[in-house]
């Protein structure tokens, strides 16, 4: 039986859907794999790891919280370490790679605790234009480091690291290399937020359509991620502008939705970008404003500097401010089509089996 490779990785799909994707170029390549993942989700019922060893580790992030939640967060990772190293001495796995979040911590701490013939390989990736505090602690330990963006900032000094790209989903990788065609008579626009954002969407981007000129409402179709709990309100006040709405709190066909979208609104976190390069996708950025190293506002900017997108801060994100940009951009279709045409020129297709091949060179 072959040694097989842990991946780490759990809490928000940013981080989970990268290592699935690599999981997934590892498993056709024949190698045994083991998840081992935060409760947040729990075991994976369906998906690549559904009949695959799991298991499910203590743990809590520590970045901006009080000084009872961070001991809380310290405890809750040792344990996860403690229960990890169990796991790691029987398994004598060949590599453990990790995805950013606290959930990669107690396994890839663990596993350098082994003694020296039973110490797996180590690859961290890093989905940011600025390293996550989880991969920072880890980076003490020497890792290859994969990374989504040619610059990456608060990277320690002599780190190994090979650019690689941000892998996504099969489906959203079958999308590059389409065309992108500017909108002539239907304007299809995307809003997507996850859990965290949808909500500023749900209470900024309504009003701000329903502000923008009769002429344009009439040719929009929005299809927007809103929370369970809003969407009736929602749904009214496009009603009442005269916007065609298709809005739900998650979207199963996320390929799909970029395909025909126009434009997209949404924050930037490491996969959000990825996805919307791959598509060749214009969007309108909305950093997270909590993320402890502004690392959405870096992303944000990387396409913000070749013309592939438009950034707002939260705090500037209000509903004339949004009208005023959507109605120029509507009004000139062909602005909308050299974001598109610079965003195609951001992404890293295959990047899912670029992080699959660094994992497999440590092992030679």
């Amino acid at each position: 039986m072959s040694r097989p490779i842990v991946i780490a990785a759990g809490g928000t799909g940013g981080h989970f859907f990268p290592a699935e994707a690599v999981a997934s170029v590892l498993a056709e390549r024949g190698h045994d794999l083991v998840l081992m993942t935060d409760a947040r989700h729990g075991k994976r019922e369906t998906g690549l790891f559904k009949d695959r060893p799991q298991y499910v580790l203590d743990g809590a992030g520590v970045a901006g919280k009080g000084l009872r939640g961070k001991i809380r967060g310290v405890l809750a990772l040792m344990r996860g370490m403690i229960q990890a190293h169990r796991v790691l001495k029987s398994l004598d796995a060949a590599a453990v790679v990790g995805f950013g979040g606290y959930p990669s911590i107690p396994p890839l701490t663990a596993s350098r605790v082994l003694p020296t013939t039973k110490r797996p390989k180590m690859v961290i990736h890093e989905g940011n234009a600025v390293l996550g505090q989880a991969n920072a602690f880890l980076s003490r330990f020497k890792p290859l480091i994969a990374t989504s963006y040619a610059a990456v900032a608060k990277l320690p000094l002599n780190a190994q690291t090979t650019l690689t790209g941000m892998p996504v989903r099969a489906g959203i990788e079958a999308l590059y290399g389409r065309p992108y065609e500017a909108p002539t008579d239907r304007i299809h626009l995307l809003i997507w937020g996850g859990s965290l954002g949808a909500r500023v969407f749900s209470e900024i981007v309504p009003r701000a359509l329903a502000e923008l000129p009769v002429a344009i409402r009439g040719r929009l179709t929005v299809t927007q991620q809103i929370r369970t709990e809003d969407l009736e309100r929602v749904r009214l006040i496009y009603k009442e502008a005269g916007i065609e709405i298709e809005a739900a709190p998650f979207f199963t066909d996320v390929p799909a939705c970029l395909e025909k979208a126009h434009l997209v609104i949404g924050r930037a976190g490491g996969s959000s970008v990825a996805e919307l390069t791959m598509a060749g996708r214009p969007s309108i950025l909305v950093p997270l404003p909590i993320a402890a190293s502004d690392e959405q506002g870096a992303n944000a900017q990387a396409l913000v500097d070749t013309q592939a997108a438009w950034m707002i801060r939260q705090n500037d994100f209000t509903p004339p401010v949004l009208t005023a940009l959507l109605t120029d951009l509507f009004s000139n279709p062909e602005k909308l089509e050299h974001a598109a045409n610079a965003a195609h020129h951001c992404a890293r297709p295959h990047a899912a089996a670029k992080v699959a091949d660094l994992i497999e060179s440590t092992l030679s």
